[in-house]
C-alpha cells in the first residue's frame, strides 16, 4: 500500500452510506469538507475537481474589509 502523502483530499462514506471528501494540508490537518454528501462516487470525485480549481479564482471582500489585517 502507497504512503498517503498531504496535502491531499480523502474521499470516503458517511454513516449513511454516501461519499464524502476531506482536504488535508500539508501538516495533516483537515482545512476543508465537502458541504453535501454524494450519492455517487463519481459526482464526489467531480465536486473535488471543482474545488481544487478555486486557487485560480478572484478572491472577493466587502469593501471594508479589503484592507483589513
Amino acid at each position: 500500500m502507497t504512503q498517503r502523502t498531504f496535502p491531499s483530499y480523502w474521499v470516503y462514506k458517511d454513516v449513511a452510506g454516501q461519499w464524502r471528501w476531506t482536504y488535508h494540508a500539508v501538516n495533516g490537518k483537515a482545512i476543508a469538507v465537502s458541504s453535501e454528501a454524494y450519492i455517487r462516487k463519481a459526482d464526489c470525485l467531480h465536486g473535488i475537481s471543482l474545488v481544487s480549481t478555486s486557487g485560480e479564482q478572484k478572491v472577493w471582500f466587502p469593501i471594508d474589509l479589503v484592507d483589513a489585517a
